[in-house]
């Protein structure tokens, strides 16, 4: 399994993860969402690097030109609703993408971390499509576990690329135990040591959807 941490790559998007955790910064929701939507804008543009790629033909006034386009057999899954911002920026790069939602409750037990449950989910076909499933924030992994697990019954993707602003090392070990590792790529802004009993990372950012949309 690849793991990306843009955290030790020179790179902008390491101010926009800086933004996130800012208590200061967090203040202003608007900001977040757009911080979010850019992350997964980025990361998109580099997941766009390891797609397959074939020259077409494309008509212009004047004659034809080559253009190498990227496999269009893209789906985006989107676990609501922490999700969604960080999957507007990557839909803005992959705008002919298929689109997947995963609608998950956390519950949360003070020393025994996050239970999840899928509320639902919808998905076009996956066998033989890339897909991309994106989370703002990765603590215990339970929650994309989970939802891929309840994408399984749509087809086996050829590829999976996971996409969080920010990601604690349990949930990657969790992700490593559980997923196939040979077709997974994880692709986060940081990786931070812990997560707490609460089930938040450690340090982490807080409450994600708080800060996007004044979750209580």
């Amino acid at each position: 399994m690849e793991i990306i941490e843009f955290n030790k790559l020179n790179t902008v998007l390491g101010k926009f993860v800086s933004e996130l955790r800012d208590v200061n910064v967090q203040q202003d929701m608007m900001r977040f969402r757009r911080n979010l939507e850019r992350i997964g804008g980025i990361m998109a543009y580099e997941i766009s690097r390891k797609l397959e790629y074939a020259y077409s033909d494309i008509p212009t006034p004047l004659g034809l030109a080559k253009a190498n386009l990227p496999d269009k057999n893209v789906v985006l899954g989107t676990v609501l609703q922490g999700g969604l911002p960080l999957a507007d920026g990557i839909r803005g790069i992959f705008d002919s993408c298929g689109n997947a939602f995963v609608s998950a409750t956390r519950t949360y037990s003070d020393g025994e971390g996050a239970s999840v449950t899928i509320d639902s989910v919808s998905s076009p076909l996956l066998d033989g499509k890339v897909l991309i499933l994106a989370d703002s924030v990765m603590a215990t992994g339970t929650t994309i576990v989970s939802a891929y697990e309840a994408l399984k019954k749509y087809g086996t993707p050829k590829a999976i690329h996971i996409v969080c602003a920010l990601a604690a090392q349990p949930g990657i070990d969790n992700l490593i135990q559980k997923l196939p590792v040979s077709q997974t790529t994880i692709w986060c802004g940081a990786v931070d040591p812990e997560v707490n009993n609460h089930g938040y990372v450690v340090p982490g950012l807080g409450d994600a959807g708080k800060h996007c949309f004044n979750f209580r």
